[in-house]
């Protein structure tokens, strides 16, 4: 077994596509095929159903994925600890993170990182906030960056910025014109676009929910997305509500697509964790400390303006 065929088979069982693994880890479809098959020759087993045009893991697949993540990951770690007697002149990072931070706030903190660390390649995996403490659990991260709360006791968790979340609505919705909302308002009042369940932002929102005393069970739910922005897409379109990251809608509200509504959720932690047991590595030392600086900046910038106004 060669470490080629572990990148392989781990990107395969990940996507469970032939193309999208073979663009992932740098080879032709057929050359990833030959080496999946080769591997499941030499030891005599099934890792992949071939069901029509597509592939999904065997039970055996499933078992296997766990140790070949945990040997890749070992492996890494053999690299960073040499990368590091060099300096962080060379190396790889896996980060894994939660949309709005993935999207809106971590890119400027990666692209200082990249010019003060060129030589450093960060691999950037997205996810919601129950994925991304997932993949730290299992090692496949070594960083992650979530908006949602973690009770792991594996998982360090460290504040490193904060992020308002506010109701928004298209300018036709009756609670455009910003008046005050009630809970009984929220319940019954508008259906809603959400984010899906895992995610920060739902978690968030319906937390605030049962703190004001409501239940989230009774909201109206039209419509379930993965992404912020085909959320943000369907409430401009339509007659829904949805909670979302100012981070998120900012700009379209300042541009006048969006409107706040009355009623105020408060602010949600953006959070880095972190294993507590693995060894870190200089380069997400390194990265950590730009994310706790970049989040000292963006409180101080912030300032009373942390919280939507309708």
């Amino acid at each position: 077994m060669t470490f080629e065929q572990l990148q392989i088979f781990v990107a395969v069982a990940e996507r469970e596509h032939l193309t999208q693994a073979a663009t992932a880890v740098g080879r032709t479809p057929s050359a990833v095929s030959s080496a999946i098959k080769a591997l499941e020759a030499y030891y005599g087993v099934q890792l992949f159903h071939r069901v029509g045009r597509g592939i999904e893991l065997t039970s055996v697949g499933r078992v296997f994925l766990t140790e070949a993540r945990a040997t890749l990951a070992r492996i890494r770690s053999a690299e960073t600890m040499l990368s590091e007697l060099g300096g962080l002149r060379r190396g790889e990072l896996n980060i894994h993170a939660s949309q709005t931070i993935a999207s809106y706030w971590l890119p400027p903190v990666l692209m200082r990182f990249h010019q003060r660390y060129p030589g450093i390649t960060l691999h950037l995996s997205v996810g919601n906030t129950r994925m991304v403490a997932e993949a730290m659990i299992e090692g496949i991260a070594e960083v992650g960056l979530v908006e949602g709360a973690v009770n792991e006791p594996a998982l360090a968790v460290q504040r490193v910025g904060r992020d308002a979340l506010a109701v928004v609505v298209a300018p036709g919705h009756p609670w455009a014109d910003g008046h005050l909302l009630g809970i009984s308002d929220l319940l019954e009042g508008t259906s809603w676009v959400m984010r899906e369940e895992g995610s920060g932002t739902r978690t968030v929102f319906e937390s605030a929910l049962a703190e004001m005393g409501g239940d989230p069970r009774k909201l109206s739910i039209a419509m379930v997305f993965p992404s912020n922005e085909a959320v943000l897409s369907a409430v401009r379109a339509g007659s829904c509500a949805a909670a979302i990251s100012m981070s998120a809608a900012g700009p379209l509200v300042e541009q006048g697509f969006l409107k706040i509504a009355g009623i105020r959720l408060g602010a949600r932690d953006f959070s880095l964790l972190r294993h507590r047991e693995r060894r870190q590595s200089a380069a997400s030392i390194a990265l950590e400390e730009m994310c706790v600086e970049a989040g000292n900046v963006f409180q101080s910038s912030a300032g009373p303006h942390i919280f939507p106004r309708p």
